[in-house]
């Protein structure tokens, strides 16, 4: 066989079609494609000698195809996979071997998360701006801290200024392709501005994957088996991102945001045992120290794992199917949460590690993989980034910073040495969670060695002010596990919370009450060397006074650089109109402890 029908055989082994065949006198080129008609990375050049003899011409423009070929496909704007849940922690299984001590991350099962952080890069230290939704989505999708998006830094009565940049508009006006199924922003108005306020929304099969244990359980009551069950939700799924695929204008690139709702509360107690398998007791001595490891809560925790194992099954899901399509070699694909576990003391609403620390695994084929990073990243930092893939100019306003460097670095550990800390806060969450509808606004920096948190009003109440708790008039189980407004409408209503309420009068759990639900000082300072959930506050203590005097300048630097209204003026801002509204509704009267 002829040297150059060598190469072109060899080429077409290697992709599925030969674009371009280029004969010469002593030399052959050959250009090999993938199916998608698309360069792979350095697509494939063949140079295979003729009659021996060389010819300077030829070679030039064999090196000119080259370097063409190359730049084309540095050109080339990647597709970026953005699956974020709702209310989920850093809880994923990809962790248990970096964790360094036991945690739920033994127990749980996500495959599909593991696999885009085996493939790419799994960051060990990265946080919300605000551990509550609105606000960290504000956060993330305008690339700033929370407290510089106006009425989107709360919750209830969030309203979006559509003069702030956001990143999936920024990309759309570049050239791609946008769309989101489910929840990108919202509670909030105008719904899920930030991404177009609902004109880029693929859920032509339904939402019912927001509520995956109550549907399944539903059907399953039904007759259906589990896996039947299960099923008709991960079609749903499925179907959804074909219809954002089948709007997609030809050679466009794509930004996809996949939301599901179904990581936070309510979902159906005993589910995480009956729809995957999950033995509560599998989680005994693996529970944060701040959480009572008793039956019930164990349950609790076991059915948060058992939605997010379904959150990543339908991660899996889209992977295949790009896989399929021959897409996944050109997209980044980005995995996150909004915050930690809901309905849990200690978690979501608030500034500890349990709250703010969410998991993130960044893969970008053809960059250095198999990497775990101890990096701080701030969520906010995704904007910039991803604006950085697309070949778009992140806006000044933007306070944070791109991980495009890190990604492409080859190290491990900590590969930026300024990447050291982070800024998270909050103000409101629920509007009516305390009297004259105000917030609680705290501002905290957490550092490798410490974290550092003001609480700006320690007369209020961290989980919202405890209506309806005389003695007479106590709420019953039910209520507290299922209506979240009762009493402290800061914390989500589940079983722990309604079981850990009615242990008020039980010394053994005095301090598990007192740590959910009572007033905390102004300065909280916790040493994560040797208190790594952060239970004992060392705030005042002599050997920590240097510490603690150089952390609080260094917050409140980086607040007052940055604009925090916290911060200047009078520090009120957040205290008044329209930040305390309440939808025309009338406020409640100050509460009696």
């Amino acid at each position: 066989m002829p040297l150059h029908r060598q190469c072109e055989v060899a080429g077409s082994q290697a992709a599925s079609t030969i674009s371009a065949v280029m004969y010469r006198s002593r030399f052959t080129v050959c250009l090999i494609t993938h199916s998608a008609g698309r360069l792979k990375a350095l697509a494939v050049l063949l140079v295979c000698p003729g009659d021996g003899r060389e010819d300077d011409d030829v070679k030039r423009v064999l090196f000119s195809l080259m370097v063409l070929s190359l730049a084309a496909q540095a050109a080339k704007k990647p597709n970026i996979l953005f699956a974020f849940a709702d209310d989920w922690g850093r809880y994923a299984s990809a962790y248990a071997k970096v964790d360094g001590r036991p945690s739920p991350n033994e127990v749980v099962r996500t495959p599909h998360f593991d696999r885009v952080a085996r493939e790419g890069v799994l960051f060990k230290n990265a946080f919300v701006t605000a551990p509550s939704c609105t606000p960290c989505r504000s956060s993330l999708l305008s690339g700033q801290y929370f407290y510089r998006t106006g009425r989107a830094a709360i919750l209830q009565g969030a309203v979006w200024d559509d003069k702030i940049p956001s990143f999936p508009l920024l990309l759309r006006d570049s050239g791609y392709h946008i769309g989101e199924t489910y929840k990108v922003w919202t509670p909030g108005t105008p719904r899920d501005a930030p991404f177009g306020a609902g004109k880029h929304g693929f859920e032509t099969a339904g939402g019912r994957f927001n509520g995956f244990s109550q549907n399944v359980s539903r059907m399953v009551n039904g007759g259906q088996s589990v896996k039947d069950a299960k099923q008709v939700l991960y079609d749903e799924v499925s179907a959804n991102f074909e219809s954002f695929l089948k709007a997609r204008p030809a050679d466009k690139p794509f930004c996809y945001w996949f939301g599901p709702t179904l990581v936070h509360r309510k979902w159906i107690q005993g589910s995480g045992k009956k729809l995957w398998g999950i033995d509560p007791d599998s989680l005994k001595g693996k529970l944060p120290g701040m959480l009572p490891d008793v039956p019930i809560v164990r349950e609790d925790f076991a059915d948060y794992l058992g939605e997010v194992q379904a959150f990543d099954h339908a991660l899996g899901l889209i992977l295949k199917r790009l896989e399929q399509l021959g897409e996944l070699d050109n997209t980044v694909v980005v995995v996150s949460g909004d915050h930690g576990a809901p309905g849990f003391p200690g978690g979501k609403c608030n500034l500890y590690d349990f709250g703010t620390a969410v998991p993130l695994a960044v893969w970008w084929p053809g960059k250095p993989g198999g990497r775990v990073l101890k990096d701080y990243v701030n969520l906010m930092d995704l904007a910039p980034t991803f604006l950085e893939l697309g070949g778009v100019k992140p806006p000044k306003v933007m306070t944070g910073r791109s991980l495009v460097p890190v990604l492409e670095s080859k190290q491990q550990g900590l590969v930026d040495a300024k990447r050291n800390w982070v800024i998270t806060g909050r103000e409101r969450h629920v509007a009516r969670a305390r009297a004259d509808l105000l917030g609680y606004p705290q501002r905290a920096l957490r550092t490798p060695e410490f974290l550092y948190i003001i609480n700006f009003k320690p007369d209020r109440w961290p989980m919202g002010d405890p209506y309806h708790l005389k003695a007479d008039k106590q709420p019953d189980f039910n209520t507290l596990a299922n209506n979240t407004f009762v009493t402290f409408g800061d914390l989500d209503a589940s079983p722990t919370k309604a079981w850990l309420m009615q242990q008020v009068d039980v010394p053994k759990w005095k301090w598990h009450y007192d740590y959910a639900f009572g007033r905390r000082p102004r300065i909280e300072l916790y040493d994560l060397k040797n208190d790594p959930d952060q239970l004992k506050n060392v705030a005042g203590q002599p050997q920590f006074v240097a510490a603690q005097k150089q952390l609080h300048g260094r917050l409140m630097a980086e607040l007052k650089r940055t604009g925090d209204p916290r911060v200047s003026g009078d520090g009120s801002t957040f205290d008044k109109p329209p930040f305390v509204s309440d939808f025309g509704r009338r406020p409640r009267k100050p509460a009696k402890p």
